[in-house]
């Protein structure tokens, strides 16, 4: 049994999104759900299901319709600009303390 993942609706609403952004790019370059779906080696019901921003469907199920439509670079765009774990890691950083400078000896 599946278990479906529990998402806040701000999260629900992003994944909506990405599925209806998918559906317009498929839309755009006049690809049939069908073909798009046999190209990225999915069923049509798949398909459907990303393109509703369902969150049980598999990562690389959205990767292969990514690649069909020519969206794959926009993959790595994902989570590449992690500004809170840049926080994180600078909140930690402490400036090296240095030992005093010795006096020269004349």
């Amino acid at each position: 049994m599946k278990k479906t993942p529990r998402l806040l609706p701000a999260q629900r609403r992003l994944m909506e999104r990405l599925g209806e952004n998918l559906r317009l790019a498929r839309l755009r370059r006049k690809l049939s759900a069908s073909r798009v779906a046999e190209r990225a080696g999915i069923s049509r019901r798949t398909l459907v299901s990303i393109e509703s921003g369902e969150p049980t469907v598999a990562m690389g199920n959205y990767f292969q319709v990514m690649r069909v439509l020519g969206l794959e670079k926009d993959f790595e765009l994902l989570a590449r600009d992690d500004e809170m774990g840049r926080k994180l890691q600078d909140m930690e950083l402490t400036p090296k303390q240095r030992a005093p400078k010795r006096k020269a000896v004349t």
